[in-house]
């Protein structure tokens, strides 16, 4: 069982914006952070992340928590698992009560791995001779830790040798089983060690050097490795990308190693598949301008193609980059050809006007049939953008298609952020009361004297639960709600003042027309109660005094 000393200090060391932003695209919106929730199906970002109170709530489904919570239900982790999955990201050690029940040595697993992958690298002259054709200096080999993978027996003996568990080899996707029994998942390949967003590696790349089908293989989906949530090289390019505020995606692990090489040190590499939404957090932090770099064949252009339409219409900075066909960014930098890679990277094509030019593209627009297909497809991609960037681009597609600009339609969907704006269960300026007190609490002191939960009309319940545990999960709606203003100590007692004299009056009348009280009671109650009303219109905060509601 973990420690509660432990828990408490690897809670020390958690930014929720960190953790969440490695899974969620986040964007800034005032103090807070804004994604479309991952629990339930939306448009509209309604899931918002506070780094001040390290808490997330969802104004459309209720999904709420610190980052703890996030990770269990997220991943689907137990409490424990959770924690040291945290742990490892923030390489934070856990203790145990029971050292039995330590987590098991993953890390160890894959470094030492690693370690003997590189050490038969170099004494592989084949593998090196390949990695020294294609350009790559010793100082890459070393900074990019490329290995050798050998036969399978031999990465099976290296684990039993070193009493590695092979169970947890097994988990991380070093080896597999079958019906001959263990074989490993490398077998004769240059290796590539890929690192987590945290820094530490979570699975290998290879590449065959022994004319194998398949040219590049990728560690299997396991607990730590998701080629979805992943870039080659990230690890290496992060500081630079922060910045010179870019980042440069390419298609393989050889144009990440040469970039680098030649001082575009900001490259970086998906992981044998298209870049997708899963990747969009990554590409987000530190809000640098994304160059994507793809070679010119039909895949590479397809796949630029969809990055675009992806990236724009999450309105990121950047472009797109397409090599020659039969060129890469890796051939360019072993030809010499810096300045003109440097040159290209400056000048890339906008995300819009790419994507616009490969629907057109794919359509004959001398034939009106084909060009009124391609005139709905470019609409369709438009309407899906901003009204800015629509109305800055129907121009553009009249152009490309030589037609009437008011033949392009934009849409006027001017939608919005929306909470619940039902007036018969929300009153902003209660809620406004029970948010100062939650920013403060130390304010708690003050309205205690002063109110009682019977006070609010509409959030009684919600004023109970403040009172009864102030850090409560429920209570985080109200915190992160952006419609409730902050309000200062000056402006907190103006709205309790009129809370007050609301009640107080409403509470007056219905004790004017209360036939079943005795009379001297009733009157010292409306005595009472009118000398508050005036003291409270006088400016003058009052004392709450429970024995005029009894």
């Amino acid at each position: 069982m973990i420690t509660k000393e432990s828990i408490d200090n690897l809670k020390n060391h958690i930014e929720i914006v960190d953790v969440i932003s490695q899974s969620l695209e986040l964007k800034k919106s005032g103090a807070n952070f804004k994604a479309c929730c991952p629990f339930h199906g939306e448009d509209t970002p309604s899931f918002v992340v506070s780094p001040a109170k390290q808490i997330y709530h969802c104004f459309g489904c209720g999904a709420g928590g610190d980052a703890i919570k996030f990770v269990m239900e997220y991943e689907k982790l137990t409490y424990p698992e959770a924690l040291e999955k945290l742990a490892s990201m923030y390489n934070v050690t856990l203790t145990y009560d029971n050292t039995n029940n330590k987590p098991k040595q993953d890390l160890k697993v894959l470094e030492s791995v690693n370690q003997y992958y590189q050490k038969l690298f170099a004494n592989n002259k084949v593998a090196k001779d390949y990695i020294k054709s294609r350009g790559i200096s010793e100082f890459s080999i070393e900074k990019f830790e490329i290995g050798y993978a050998p036969k399978s027996f031999e990465t099976i003996n290296y684990l039993k040798n070193n009493f590695l568990n092979l169970a947890d080899a097994k988990d991380l996707g070093v080896i597999d089983s079958g019906q001959n029994g263990l074989y490993s998942r490398f077998i004769e390949r240059i290796t590539f060690p890929i690192y987590g967003l945290n820094g530490k590696i979570v699975g290998f790349g290879g590449r065959t050097i022994t004319g194998h089908s398949a040219k590049y293989v990728n560690s299997p989906q396991t607990k730590l490795f998701n080629k979805s949530k992943l870039l080659y090289g990230y690890n290496i390019a992060k500081e630079n990308i922060y910045k010179k505020n870019r980042i440069i995606v390419t298609e393989g692990y050889l144009d990440v190693i040469m970039l680098h090489q030649a001082g575009f040190n900001t490259a970086v590499a998906t992981l044998g598949t298209a870049l997708t939404k899963e990747h969009l957090p990554i590409l987000r932090r530190g809000e640098p301008k994304v160059i994507v770099a793809y070679d010119g064949d039909k895949a590479g252009l397809n796949a630029a193609f969809k990055a675009s339409v992806m990236l724009s219409q999450s309105e990121f900075e950047g472009g797109v980059v397409i090599f020659d066909e039969g060129l890469d960014p890796a051939d360019m930098v072993k030809d010499g050809q810096i300045e003109k890679l440097n040159t290209i990277f400056t000048s890339p094509s906008s995300f819009i006007s790419f994507a616009i030019d490969y629907i057109i593209q794919k359509y004959e627009i001398n034939d009106p049939m084909q060009k009124q297909k391609a005139l709905k497809e470019a609409n369709d991609y438009l309407k899906s953008l901003s009204m800015l960037y629509q109305d800055e681009y129907k121009r553009y597609i009249a152009q490309k298609l030589n037609i009437r600009e008011n033949l392009v339609k934009v849409t006027n969907d001017n939608s919005r952020v929306k909470f619940n704006n039902d007036a018969t269960k929300i009153d902003i300026a209660e809620l406004c009361i029970i948010k100062a007190i939650l920013e403060k609490p130390s304010r708690l002191d003050l309205v205690l004297d002063l109110v009682d939960a019977s006070m609010f009309e509409y959030h009684n319940l919600e004023f109970e639960t403040l009172l009864e545990d102030i850090n409560n999960p429920s209570l985080n709606a109200i915190i992160l709600n952006e419609r409730l203003e902050n309000y200062d100590d000056e402006r907190l007692e103006r709205e309790l003042l009129i809370l007050l004299i609301k009640f107080y009056s409403k509470y007056l009348n219905k004790i004017l027309y209360q036939k079943d009280i005795e009379f001297r009671k009733k009157a010292n109650i409306i005595r009472k109660l009118k000398d508050n009303i005036s003291q409270l219109k006088k400016g003058k905060l009052v004392s709450f005094d429970i024995d005029l509601l009894k």
